[in-house]
C-alpha cells in the first residue's frame, strides 16, 4: 500500500505544482533532488481523512472537463452520485484506506476509480480518476456542511 500511495501523491504533486498534463502512474518521471524540497512543502498541505468526517455530508465532485456531480457517501461503504442539475443517479462504493478515500462508481459499462487526498487548509480535496483502468481526469471534491 505504501508504494501505491507514494506514487499517487507524486502523480498529484506533478499535476498541482507543475501544472502539467496528467502523468499515468507507470509514466511518472523520477523526482529530481531539486524538486524534493518543493515536494516536502506540498506534502505539508496534505493530511489523512478521518472516517467520521467523510460520510456525514454531501460532496461536490468536479473534473477538469467540467462535469459536476453530487456525492453522498454512506457509513456502510456505499455511495450515491447525482449529476448536479439533471439528477441522473449512479451508485458505487467507497472505503477509507490509509487516510485516503478510495471511490469506485459504475456507470453503464464503465468503471470509474479515484483516490481522494485531503488538503489541510481547505475543504477542497484532490484526486486523479481512472476510467476502465485508464487515466481519465483530474478531480476536485468539495465537502459541504449539513444544515
Amino acid at each position: 500500500m505504501f508504494e501505491k500511495k507514494t506514487l499517487q501523491l507524486l502523480q498529484l504533486f506533478y499535476r498541482e505544482t507543475e501544472r502539467v498534463r496528467l502523468f499515468d502512474i507507470n509514466q511518472l518521471p523520477p523526482l529530481d533532488l531539486e524538486l524534493q524540497p518543493a515536494m516536502n512543502l506540498w506534502l505539508e498541505t496534505k493530511r489523512n481523512f478521518q472516517f467520521n468526517e467523510i460520510w456525514q455530508q454531501n460532496w461536490i465532485k468536479t473534473c477538469s472537463a467540467g462535469y459536476v456531480t453530487e456525492l453522498r457517501l454512506h457509513g456502510d461503504g456505499t455511495l450515491d452520485e447525482y449529476t448536479l442539475f439533471t439528477r441522473l443517479h449512479t451508485q458505487g462504493y467507497w472505503q477509507l484506506v490509509d487516510g485516503v478515500i478510495e471511490i469506485e462508481i459504475i456507470k453503464d459499462d464503465n468503471c470509474y476509480r479515484c483516490a481522494v487526498y485531503a488538503n489541510c487548509d481547505t475543504s477542497i480535496h484532490s484526486a486523479i480518476e481512472y476510467k476502465n483502468d485508464e487515466l481519465h481526469s483530474y478531480l476536485k471534491l468539495i465537502q459541504t456542511r449539513s444544515i
